[in-house]
């Protein structure tokens, strides 16, 4: 470690000089730290020089991804290195939708891998299948033609509860060796972790949110609902079950709100025309760390299809092309 006497001339030499020797021959890392490899990270501004170029030059490498729905296309990315929470309550598709957003973002050429703990991987591919196709009875044909388009499509079999750092070893194995740039964690509560420990989960979704920044991968985590009276009301970002810190570590927040009280009136044929006329589905963007919009969107569900579309139509979106 430097004197006292060093340092004070060390100083004396930069006012004479005018430079910042924040090098790597000035700055005797061992004797700052055990890792070595924490200090190799800070480096000085102009090495990130061709990276803002590129920012202001061109805006498309940096804004990543789109949503399914033509409308939120200016509004919301999924870009590289982000940690996007995807909330709901039960039963209200979260997972359903978060499976429509994986195939658009192959459809982009993203690699994606899904860990669904909840559902085999033939029910997530019968379900996408017909969210690809657009149809409830697809042939054989077009199912067999459907899954060859899937280049870049991966997905962890494994149901039940994963402890969470074989979790985060399966995420690092699928960047690593597979090249995979989205994964999909559906869902918090099946990666061993109590629903009462909050450090437990704070240091999981740090972990995960800190390797999204080292490494450019974008990680989904779906995360449910605290209990309500009822389904009626729409939730937040501060109905989310767990952790404060979730959210305030994740860089987007999503949550999906199923619109039981039209599905009640419609069946009851007691729906006025505006109720009747009213979204199935509303998703909110509750945070955008990167983006400048907030807000919500009213999206319409095609049962043949599984498929939510953003305006009142039968027009399904063409995922097999």
């Amino acid at each position: 470690m430097a004197s006292i006497e060093q340092t004070a001339r060390k100083l004396d030499y930069l006012d004479e000089v005018g430079e910042r020797l924040l090098t790597d021959e000035e700055i005797d890392f061992n004797s700052y730290s055990m890792d070595y490899e924490e200090g190799k990270k800070v480096k000085h501004a102009d090495s990130y020089v061709d990276n803002v170029v590129s920012f202001f030059t061109d805006p498309e490498s940096h804004s990543g991804y789109t949503l399914p729905w033509g409308d939120t296309h200016t509004d919301i990315r999924l870009r590289p290195g982000e940690l996007s929470i995807w909330a709901g309550i039960n039963g209200h598709g979260k997972s359903m939708v978060l499976s429509q957003v994986a195939l658009s973002l192959q459809r982009q050429g993203a690699r994606i891998c899904i860990a669904s703990m909840e559902m085999k991987p033939v029910q997530t591919m019968a379900r996408m299948s017909r969210q690809g196709i657009g149809g409830e009875q697809p042939t054989e044909e077009v199912i067999r033609r459907f899954h060859e388009s899937l280049d870049g499509l991966f997905l962890y079999d494994q149901q039940g509860t994963v402890q969470h750092k074989n979790m985060l070893a399966v995420v690092r194995y699928c960047r690593e060796e597979l090249g995979i740039n989205h994964f999909i964690i559906d869902s918090l509560m099946k990666c061993g972790i109590n629903g009462d420990d909050y450090n437990a989960q704070k240091n999981f979704v740090d972990k995960l949110s800190t390797y999204a920044k080292d490494t450019g991968m974008h990680i989904h985590l779906v995360c449910h609902s605290r209990k309500t009276e009822n389904e009626f009301k729409q939730m937040g970002k501060f109905d989310i079950k767990g952790a404060g810190e979730i959210t305030d570590m994740a860089d987007n927040v999503f949550t999906i709100w199923r619109n039981k009280k039209k599905e009640e009136k419609v069946a009851a044929m007691k729906a006025t025309q505006d109720e009747a006329d009213a979204p199935d589905c509303v998703m909110r963007c509750d945070k955008q760390r990167n983006g400048e919009w907030e807000g919500k969107i009213g999206l319409w569900f095609i049962p043949r299809a599984l498929q939510y579309v953003a305006k009142r139509t039968n027009q399904t979106i063409d995922y097999l092309g």
